[in-house]
């Protein structure tokens, strides 16, 4: 039996010491939270010195001791405040009273004298907490699941629509109720990434859908509440975070200190922002008396993909080359969609954080859509004049950890995420498109190894564990019924399936239509493509928008309204029913690692229901994918793990290319054609061209290499 410790913000070392000890000697289990969470009322706040919840012994909550003379007092008051927070919760109520009793323990140092009060007040020393213990009572699992989403702050987060059209019990509008009634509570990856508080950086690693901007938001709302004085920021890459951030951080605030958050000390800014629009680049710039450098303007100076790492470098320049000193202003950031964002923002932040350094950043490697590589820690915060990494991390017991991976997908079913990463890799295609280099990761993102084994040229089979999606999928779901794939010969044909089978969506199995997304692989082409899209759903009086285009470009999701999305207007989101079309966009180019991240990215945007539609012969390569997947493999990944040096040469091949890079392609593409007309038209032989000659031996021997 093993206690989950989650090290909050702790302020008696001393008797965290010793209570952990106790704690670990005794035959229980259950969760130790230590300084959380912060209860509240209309009078104060209070941070909690220590809290157990346990099946077997209830709900404990630890007073360290201040005052031996008021130890009544102090737990009079402690009950009462508590007692008070719970029963905001109906969950939590049984008639007029609460479903479960806190138990409150002062907790004296070893040596001291106890002193005898009434039963109703327990007392104990680390040596005697087991005698304590034993006369609490034990409490059923719903209760203890109610009372965990309670004091973790997530019971707010539960979907607020009734969904009173649902009259048919086996309809995918009845399946998405019973999943949205399971009650949310953190698991104990979760726990140590939302609440535990490192005096310094944390990094967290997550599959899509593992909870990564609910747990900053958590972060974020926490440290606004401990520390109301910190100016702390969240920043992200995708603008609809804003709305979502926003609703979030308000809601968990409230939950913790009881008051909205004061916005004036914890802001939502996007990366960029601009002289209309606050943001972190253009707050530095604007700081140091610098230019603010606007979109239109970095476009044309860097290229649309590098327009944001472009601004950020020449900012960065500036301090370098002028020695600028850098106001700290900063107390905290919070980083989403970290993946998506240059290194060279992150040795910016960097300089503008306070000495601590409570840089927190999350992401999902394989989320990428950008030009962007996340290189390791050591470099991402650049070095200084010794060459040693500004910001290493470590996981230390005892401590609050440094680097945590979020293992548990509970967006995705696990067949969608299984494709997802099939594609996103490149694993049934050769050769593959990309890899761990860790790859030890693939248990810890929660694969298991069901044939051979994890290391590099070695043959190996993988599978999600159980342990690594919610039961519900399993029991709700078929995985016949979780993805469907068609391929069709135009657009238009594409277009015109997909409206039928979204009309039946809300005709006959009672979705809504803002249950539904449409994704588009194409940024470039998506308003286009909407137009024609919008046409036909219209025929068939279905509402939609595009999202940022036909909206505010800040949000996402309308009531009634079927969501079309670019993919980096998706980035971030989620929806029951997502509709990925023009897959066949993914499956060929210069660029395989983006592309194939745009796949990942889009298919991991599904919460239930999954469709992946393409056109033409490019569809069919990715459909053969799929089947072998799907069909061939049962939702097994069964590959051989190339070498480290084949991975290297992998990566060459498929990386992003830069603008010069790509011109000098186009070029070669429009002289290639021109020898090609050239020998059709029987004015050039290739006899007399030895350079051609030349060309198809360097063809011949780089298929011979690929071959080996």
């Amino acid at each position: 039996m093993t206690v989950e410790i989650v090290m909050g913000n702790r302020n008696n070392i001393k008797a965290t010491e010793e209570l952990i000890e106790a704690i670990n000697t005794l035959d229980v289990e259950g969760s130790l939270y230590l300084g959380y969470p912060i209860f509240s009322n209309v009078e104060r706040s209070q941070i909690i010195d220590a809290l157990f919840i346990s099946k077997d012994k209830g709900f404990i909550v630890f007073n360290f001791l201040k005052d031996i003379d008021n130890i009544r007092d102090t737990q009079d008051q402690l009950y009462f405040l508590i007692e008070g927070n719970l029963k905001k919760h109906d969950i939590l109520r049984k008639g007029r009273s609460l479903a479960v009793e806190p138990q409150i323990i002062t907790l004296m140092p070893e040596g001291s004298q106890i002193p005898q009060l009434s039963d109703e007040y327990k007392i104990a020393k680390p040596s005697t907490l087991k005698d304590v213990l034993d006369s609490c009572n034990s409490i059923d699992d719903e209760t203890l699941k109610n009372l965990s989403s309670v004091i973790q702050k997530v019971v707010s987060i539960k979907p607020i629509k009734q969904r009173l059209n649902v009259k048919n019990e086996s309809s995918k509008g009845a399946i998405l109720k019973s999943i949205e009634k399971e009650i949310a509570t953190l698991d104990k990856w979760q726990k140590k990434a939302a609440i535990e508080i490192s005096d310094g950086p944390q990094r967290i690693r997550g599959l899509a859908g593992s909870g990564k901007t609910i747990v900053l938001a958590l972060k974020a709302a926490y440290l606004h509440s401990l520390h109301p004085d910190w100016d702390i920021v969240v920043t992200y890459n995708t603008r609809s975070l804003k709305q979502q951030f926003q609703d979030l951080i308000e809601r968990f605030t409230i939950e913790h200190s009881g008051e909205k958050p004061n916005w004036d000390k914890i802001k939502i800014l996007h990366a960029w922002g601009s002289t209309n629009e606050n943001g972190i680049y253009s707050t530095m710039s604007e700081l140091l008396n610098l230019p603010i450098i606007n979109f239109a303007l970095a476009k044309d100076r860097y290229s649309m993909e590098g327009a944001f790492e472009g601004v950020c470098n020449e900012l960065y320049n500036s301090l370098q080359s002028n020695s600028i000193k850098v106001p700290e202003i900063f107390d905290v950031i919070l980083v989403d969609e970290a993946q998506d964002l240059p290194s060279v923002f992150f040795k910016l932040i960097y300089k503008f954080t306070k000495q601590a350094k409570r840089i927190i950043w999350a992401y999902d490697e394989l989320q990428n859509i950008s030009n962007v590589l996340m290189p390791p820690v050591e470099d991402l915060f650049g070095r200084d004049e010794h060459g040693d990494p500004n910001i290493t991390i470590k996981n230390t017991d005892g401590e609050a950890q440094q680097d945590i991976i979020l293992p548990i997908c509970y967006r995705n079913t696990p067949w969608a995420l299984t494709l997802a990463h099939s594609l996103g890799f490149g694993i049934y295609r050769t050769p593959l498109v990309q890899l761990f280099d860790e790859l030890e990761l693939w248990k810890e993102i929660g694969y298991k190894v069901n044939k051979g084994k994890l290391d590099f040229s070695s043959d190996v089979e993988l599978e999600r564990d159980k342990n690594s999606y919610p039961e519900y999928f399993d029991k709700l779901i078929t995985k016949e019924d979780a993805i469907q794939i068609n391929r069709f010969s135009t657009k238009v044909e594409q277009y015109e399936y997909m409206a039928k089978q979204i009309y039946k969506n809300v005709t006959e199995e009672e979705l809504d239509l803002d249950d539904i997304l449409i994704i588009l692989p194409n940024a470039y082409a998506s308003a286009k493509d909407y137009q024609i899209i919008s046409e036909i759903l219209s025929k068939y009086n279905l509402a939609s928008h595009l999202a940022g285009i036909s909206t505010d470009r800040d949000v996402f999701k309308k009531t009634n309204s079927i969501t079309v999305s670019s993919i980096y207007r998706a980035k971030g989101n989620e929806a029951p029913m997502v509709y990925f079309v023009n897959a066949d966009y993914c499956t060929s180019g210069h660029e395989m690692i983006r592309l194939r991240n745009i796949l990942f990215t889009g298919i991991t945007r599904s919460r239930a229901w999954l469709n992946i539609y393409g056109v033409g012969e490019k569809m069919d390569e990715l459909q053969q994918e799929i089947n072998k997947t799907i069909i061939v493999n049962d939702y097994k990944l069964s590959f051989q793990i190339p070498s480290k040096e084949e991975l290297q040469k992998i990566r060459l091949i498929h990386r992003d290319r830069t603008k010069q890079e790509k011109d000098e392609i186009v070029k070669a593409k429009k002289e290639l054609k021109n020898v090609n007309k050239l020998i059709d038209q029987g004015i050039l032989n290739p006899e007399m061209l030895p350079e051609l000659k030349t060309l198809l031996k360097k063809i011949n021997n780089l298929e011979s290499e690929n071959e080996l």
